[in-house]
């Protein structure tokens, strides 16, 4: 399986610290001086064995870049010193170009060797490139596949150097059966299996959809010409002959590792692509034509706009909409402009297929393959009728001139009487502001006149950058469409939905900003009212699963507030710490399934009993799973998700690890720390010393112990929300 979660970023090591043991000043500064044009590396010297010990013993640290020729000490002895007083990585250093000896150091677990020679300036470069790799390591899998527990336990030994998290099968039924519940980046195959022969398990493997992406580096006792041609021929990615040169070994994983990546980098980043043009299609009037201005997509809005189906549309040139008051040279400039690779930009009054003109908003672009040939044109428009035809009503009917302007003062005063309008010079400081602007901020005239507009903002939209991206897209001279949060003289807030239209002067240039308001506050306090009320009806079905085990309403609000804290202290940020504290009530809404039998049964439950009762995650995730709301699609997640553990012990589906999402991480703490804290049917509440030695045992085992730090670290919240909504008995 392929995963790309934009919602979670986890947290990624941006600091190391490097001890370098060279008893050359010289060389020791040439390592030094290269290394901290990184800003990331903290450096450290030692110039003999002496030195390197006492800073070991008085500091941790990260990596450790080891000459093997010391005044005080030599060779493997002097590895085998170094690795029994730190769990540091070792990069070792030597002038010796020994192969028996270098194999030899592999196997003692170093992590590179490089050789001082014309090339040790460039090496010392790679230094950077191999710390940065095994940093991304730890987000890798690698399954190995054989029947050897020797040869399993040295291929782990000799990953673990490199980051990787290893599995192991023995046979390959274990094999399949892990790569179904695990997420795996690479595989180790051997062919010589108990129930398979390798070559098989490979042609299985690349037969499944989900799994034929995962390289496969197979391994055999033999060399024979015809299995080694087979198995590439079956889709492995390389080929090992055993027994098989560390380094080697070493070098091949990271090679196939690093290909795999990228293959997942290009499908994110094309799910990404994908993700923008959905976006593209839904808030733009969307169409695409071949060299030829032959129509081969037309979106939904397009279609809306035009009057046409998409099968009047598609095979048909664009001209079939074409307004005959266009003049001919405006589509001259345009094909002249995208048969030139150029984007071309302008407004165009279109024909509807009942008769009425709309107008468009137009950008042309042309999209060219690799060897920059034109393939097809894309044109995305956005409605700007509203506008153009006020301009016409100005412009033809009343031939803005002297004689009429009586005529325009009356248009203005009707605006006047349901809009409220401002006008701004181009650096935002407010020319003009009607009665229905003055009236709806409560203040005078000329207490607006001569401020920015951003200062009745509310702050939610200078935090958020609002202000800075809608004056960029007027600078475009594109109109502007947004809903305001503002305050008023008395700091109520009121909404308006906005219209910011760039006003051209005879010079084509932007010579001020029309801004023209609805106000909508009546309705944007409803919506607020009815996404309250959403969030209650959450909460009320989350106390159903709850009192149905006989637990107390108390219990989902406690779980919500946990949840909250939790996720801010872990970095989440607000907008993923409130989505949790919504979503985090139906973590057990599955217990409506379960029969009151088992639910509510005061003793300990048979097996068949506890398998019953462990489907409610899956039960809770089926039933929310299809909603395409982020709080109920959240809650699918944390019903689904909350009782996994960290060790890969748990259910429904036993993921381990960051493998599991973040929000049943956090959930599961929080619940099990309520769920300890309280009576229940089957037990009584713990004592909160008893509930701490709990959760310091099952750290790395049930919880993710970084949130396990979190929690303890900052107990005192956790228990002031427990006080706040404790049970009534």
């Amino acid at each position: 399986m392929l995963y790309c979660d934009p919602i979670i970023e986890e947290k990624i090591k941006n600091s190391y610290k490097i001890l370098i043991v060279e008893d050359s000043e010289f060389m020791s500064k040439i390592i030094a001086t290269k290394l901290s044009a990184y800003e990331e590396y903290e450096l450290q010297q030692a110039f003999t064995f002496s030195e390197a010990i006492e800073k070991l013993e008085n500091d941790s640290f990260d990596f450790i870049i080891l000459d093997l020729n010391l005044p005080d000490a030599y060779g493997d002895e002097l590895l085998d010193e170094v690795k029994g007083l730190t769990k540091a990585k070792v990069i070792v250093l030597t002038s010796e170009i020994d192969i028996q000896i270098r194999e030899s150091l592999f196997k003692k677990g170093i992590l590179d060797y490089l050789i001082k020679d014309k090339d040790f300036s460039s090496s010392i470069t790679s230094i950077n490139t191999i710390i940065k790799s095994i940093e991304k390591n730890k987000h890798s899998t690698v399954l190995v596949i054989d029947d050897s527990m020797f040869m399993c336990r040295q291929m782990k030994n000799f990953l673990a150097v490199r980051n990787y998290n290893t599995i192991t099968a023995l046979s390959g039924e274990a094999g399949l059966k892990s790569l179904q519940s695990l997420e795996v980046n690479l595989i180790i195959l051997d062919m010589e299996l108990p129930d398979i022969h390798g070559l098989e398990l490979l042609k299985k493997i690349k037969q499944e959809e989900r799994f034929c992406h995962i390289p496969v580096i197979v391994l055999s006792g033999s060399s024979d010409p015809e299995i080694v041609r087979k198995s590439l021929k079956t889709g492995a990615s390389d080929f090992i002959k055993k027994p098989f040169n560390v380094e080697e070994f070493t070098l091949k994983v990271d090679m196939a590792i690093m290909h795999n990546r990228k293959y997942i980098e290009v499908l994110c980043k094309q799910k990404m692509v994908d993700e923008y043009k959905e976006a593209v299609d839904e808030a733009n009037i969307v169409t695409k034509t071949d060299t030829r201005g032959i129509i081969t997509f037309a979106n939904d809005k397009f279609c809306e706009i035009s009057g046409y189906k998409k099968e009047e549309l598609i095979g048909k040139p664009h001209s079939i909409v074409r307004h005959p008051d266009m003049p001919a040279s405006v589509f001259k400039e345009m094909w002249d402009t995208i048969k030139s690779k150029k984007t071309w930009k302008g407004v165009i009054k279109n024909l509807n297929k009942n008769g009425t003109s709309y107008y468009v908003q137009s950008t042309i672009k042309p999209i060219v393959d690799y060897d920059g040939n034109i393939i097809e044109y894309i044109g995305i428009r956005t409605d700007i009728t509203e506008l153009e035809t006020y301009k016409e009503i100005l412009e033809e009917d009343l031939k803005i001139s002297n004689n009429n302007i009586n005529y325009l003062l009356q248009y203005e005063d009707a605006m006047n009487d349901y809009i409220a309008i401002l006008k701004t010079n181009v650096d935002n400081t407010i020319t003009y502001v009607n009665d229905n602007f003055c009236t709806l901020s409560k203040y005078d005239r000329n207490e607006l006149l001569g401020k920015n507009c951003s200062s009745f903002r509310s702050k939610k939209h200078i935090r958020n950058g609002d202000c800075e991206r809608i004056a960029k897209m007027l600078k475009m001279r594109n109109r502007v469409d947004f809903l305001f949060e503002n305050r008023d003289k008395e700091g109520q807030r009121y909404y308006v939905d906005t219209k910011i239209y760039p006003i051209i002067n005879e010079k084509d240039e932007v010579q001020e900003y029309l801004h023209i308001m609805y106000n909508v506050t009546e309705l944007m306090q409803l919506h607020k009212e009815l996404e309250k009320t959403q969030k209650e009806i959450i909460y009320k079905l989350g106390e159903v699963g709850e009192s149905r085990s006989q637990e107390t309403g108390n219990h989902v609000k406690r779980v919500a507030e946990y949840s909250r804290i939790l996720a801010l202290l872990y970095g989440l940020g607000d907008k993923n710490a409130e989505l949790l504290h919504s979503a985090s009530p139906m973590h057990d809404i599955g217990k409506v399934a379960i029969p009151d039998a088992i639910l509510k049964k005061p003793g300990r439950l048979t097996p068949e009993e506890f398998a019953v009762m462990q489907s409610h995650a899956e039960i809770g995730y089926k039933i929310l799973k299809s909603s395409k709301r982020p709080i109920l699609r959240a809650a699918a997640i944390v019903a689904y998700r909350h009782h996994e553990k960290w060790d890969g012990t748990g259910y429904p589906t036993g993921l381990s690890g960051k493998k599991i999402h973040i929000f049943g991480r956090i959930t599961a703490i929080a619940d099990v720390f309520d769920a300890l804290g309280s009576d229940r049917v089957y037990k009584k509440a713990w004592e909160l010393e008893k509930i701490i030695e709990l959760f310091k045992e099952q750290r790395g085992k049930h919880f993710d112990p970084e949130l396990v730090d979190l929690f303890l670290n900052n107990l005192d919240k956790f228990l002031r929300i427990r006080e706040k909504f404790k049970d009534v008995v």
